[in-house]
Parts: C-alpha cells; sequence; structure tokens
C-alpha cells in the first residue's frame, strides 16, 4: 500500500488502555541501563528526534516536549508573579529546569530526582532538552528521595513543580500522588505559593486517575484548577493540576499574560503565551463532570496504579 512503508526494526510497544497501544519506531538506542530503580532507554526516533523511556513508559522527546514542559511550569509561575525560590521533584531531563530559569525573577531552582543515573545521561545526551540549565548557577541539583527533602526543607517554596514519572506499581513514584505527599508540598510553600503536578491523561478512556489526582489535590488545598496540553507522543492530551492557597484566575487577560511573560522571563516560548493559558485553564463539559463527580481520595494506604508498563522489542 503506498504511503506504508515501515522504516524502524526496533519498536518502544506503550500500553495506553488494556486494548490500546503505541508504538514508537527507535532508529538508534543511545543509552540503556537497569538502574537501581528502573529501566532506562534515551532513543533516538524517526518522527519526533531523541526520547527518554523509563520502565517502558514515553517520557518526554525533542520534538514534542515543549507541549509538555511549558504548560508544566509556566502557569504556576505566572500565578505566584515573581517566583524566587522553586522546587522541582523529579524532572530528570533538565527541560523542567530549563523552563523555570527562564523567570528573572528566580534566585535557587532545587531539582531533586532519585534517579542520579537518569539525571547523568540525560545531561549526556539530550542536550537539546536541558539547554545547560543544570549549569546555571541559580540551579542546585539533590540526587535523592523527593519526600525525605520534603521532610527536610527549611525554605518556604514560591513555586513547587511534581514532575515525576507516572504511577506504575513497578516504578518510584506511585505513592507520590497521595494525599500525605501533598500535605507535605503544602507545609513548605509560601503563602502565595503556587503547586503543580503532571496529573496524567485526560483522555475519555483514561479519566478515572486524573479526576482522582484532582480530587485528592482538593482534600488538602482551597483551590485547585485542572488544565492540559495535547502531546502527540503520549497518543492523548495530558492533564496537569495547579492547587494553591491563594485563588486561581482561570479567565486571565491574555494581553496581560503576554506583557507579563514579555517583561519577566527570557525569549524561546514556542506555545505558551496569554491565549493558550486561557484555553488551558476552560475545560470541556466532559472534563469538568469527570472531576465534579469524583470522590476517591488517593492515600498511602490506597495510592493510584497507573496501566501498563511498555517494553522494546525487535519487528
Amino acid at each position: 500500500m503506498a504511503g506504508s512503508e515501515v522504516k524502524a526494526d526496533l519498536w518502544i510497544t506503550e500500553y495506553i488502555t488494556p486494548w490500546d497501544v503505541y508504538l514508537h519506531g527507535v532508529t538508534q538506542v543511545l543509552a540503556f541501563q537497569k538502574t537501581e530503580y528502573q529501566e532506562m532507554y534515551i532513543v533516538e526516533t524517526g518522527a519526533y528526534g531523541k526520547a527518554l523511556v523509563l520502565d517502558g513508559k514515553w517520557q518526554s522527546c525533542t520534538g514534542d516536549e515543549f507541549l509538555y514542559h511549558e504548560p508544566l511550569v509556566h502557569p504556576a509561575a505566572i500565578g505566584h508573579g515573581a517566583p524566587r525560590n522553586v522546587l522541582i521533584l523529579g524532572g530528570g531531563e533538565g527541560a523542567t529546569l530549563r523552563e523555570v530559569l527562564r523567570w528573572k525573577s528566580v534566585e535557587r531552582a532545587v531539582m531533586v530526582d532519585i534517579d542520579g543515573a537518569v539525571v547523568e545521561a540525560c545531561r549526556q545526551h539530550l542536550p537539546e532538552m536541558h539547554q545547560n540549565a543544570f549549569d546555571d548557577p541559580r540551579t542546585e541539583l539533590v540526587i535523592g528521595d523527593a519526600l525525605k527533602y520534603l521532610d527536610e526543607t527549611d525554605t518556604q517554596w514560591d513555586v513547587v513543580i511534581s514532575d515525576l514519572s507516572d504511577p506504575i506499581e513497578e516504578g518510584p513514584s506511585f505513592q507520590l500522588f497521595t494525599k500525605e505527599y501533598f500535605e507535605q508540598i503544602r507545609d513548605v510553600l509560601s503563602p502565595p505559593g503556587h503547586f503543580v503536578v503532571q496529573a496524567g491523561p485526560v483522555a475519555p478512556a483514561e479519566l478515572q486517575l486524573h479526576a482522582r489526582i484532582v480530587n485528592t489535590l482538593k482534600a488538602v488545598f482551597p483551590h485547585v484548577q485542572s488544565y492540559n496540553s495535547y502531546v502527540p507522543t503520549y497518543a492523548a492530551p495530558w492533564g496537569f493540576a495547579l492547587a494553591s492557597r491563594q485563588s486561581i484566575e482561570t479567565t486571565p487577560d491574555p494581553a496581560a499574560i503576554d506583557r507579563s511573560l514579555s517583561e519577566n522571563t527570557t525569549g524561546g516560548l514556542k506555545m505558551f503565551d496569554g491565549t493558550a493559558l486561557v484555553g488551558m485553564m476552560n475545560l470541556p463539559l466532559h472534563l469538568r463532570n469527570a472531576i465534579a463527580n469524583e470522590t476517591e481520595v488517593y492515600t498511602k494506604a490506597h495510592p493510584p496504579k497507573f496501566f501498563g508498563k511498555g517494553v522494546a522489542k525487535q519487528g
């Protein structure tokens, strides 16, 4: 059939639901390691550039990572206004750190990732993502456990970003989407502080995880807002949840947001501006209903479990 030539010999098979898979064609494996915590691939793909894959789950790739990292970081920073101290939990590629460092007000950006082997591999193989953010004098890299760091920090953080891998049972992150974890974060935020978490897909067949994460945040914070961005290599629009003690503006003035970004950040944004923020913050009816009707709260005793661990195979 015309146009159906397959050009990859190695495929990352990611299980989206029990009935759906996403195949990513790989042209080269740049790094592979079974670390202390997870199985890591860094690969070159045919369509979307270089990618990080952890426990068979697609993390991000150079071709469309901006559709994830820009909306992850900037709504929280805008909500605060002028963040000085920013804490990133996870974020191995360094792309979240890169976006944080766009803010001229930032004086200290601490990134805590449990897996030093992943961070080192990303520093070596994914410079397009971190863009030397690890070498910025405002950066502090901590290889360690997020919960331990939250227990021990005496800083009041203006923005906390939870950029953790999906909560699959075999992975290192599945207990970090719980009420107890969110309470720890609330307790280290400054009064005007904002917390944001990557909160799973919001495709109709997969809404439950996102709705429950949002509902769990509502058990801890008085103001919570779901939003999302479509990321093609995730095979779904991806959800985020923003939380604060302060009210969250869901209908901001696009021109005012654009002025703030122009005055307070260094350039280079690809998808995020005032108009994009307004669109993200105003959810379609089915997603609003799913969140409104959700009652379960994730706890350490009953944490979330994300579906599927992908595999790499010849084919």
